[in-house]
């Protein structure tokens, strides 16, 4: 947050708490979306490839077990199926950026 923000915010009279609400943290958020769109892509990397080696069940080692005796349509739409679960997380928190922080790029 550019420090002349804050400044203006206090020279109208603004508390702490106003400045939080209303500078501050208006401000960080599209910063915070940004971080947790990219968690997210990570997580669900991190979460197929653990299940690739370490359970038994989920997408991960459908791939692991199908990929064994050669089935690589069922390897395929495993991919498939990951990938569009990733870009459908991926879109609902773009909708839920443009919704929650209409401001974003705007200054």
């Amino acid at each position: 947050v550019k420090g002349s923000k804050v400044h203006a915010a206090y020279s109208l009279g603004a508390n702490k708490w106003q400045i939080l609400r209303y500078v501050i943290l208006p401000n960080a958020l599209p910063d915070i979306f940004t971080g947790v769109r990219v968690a997210l892509g990570v997580c669900w990397g991190t979460l197929v490839a653990a299940e690739l080696t370490g359970t038994t069940t989920g997408l991960g080692a459908t791939i692991f077990a199908a990929s064994k005796f050669f089935r690589m349509d069922i390897v395929v739409v495993a991919i498939i199926i990951i990938g569009v679960i990733g870009v459908a997380m991926d879109l609902v928190m773009r909708f839920l950026e443009a919704r929650l922080i209409p401001w974003r790029g705007k200054g």
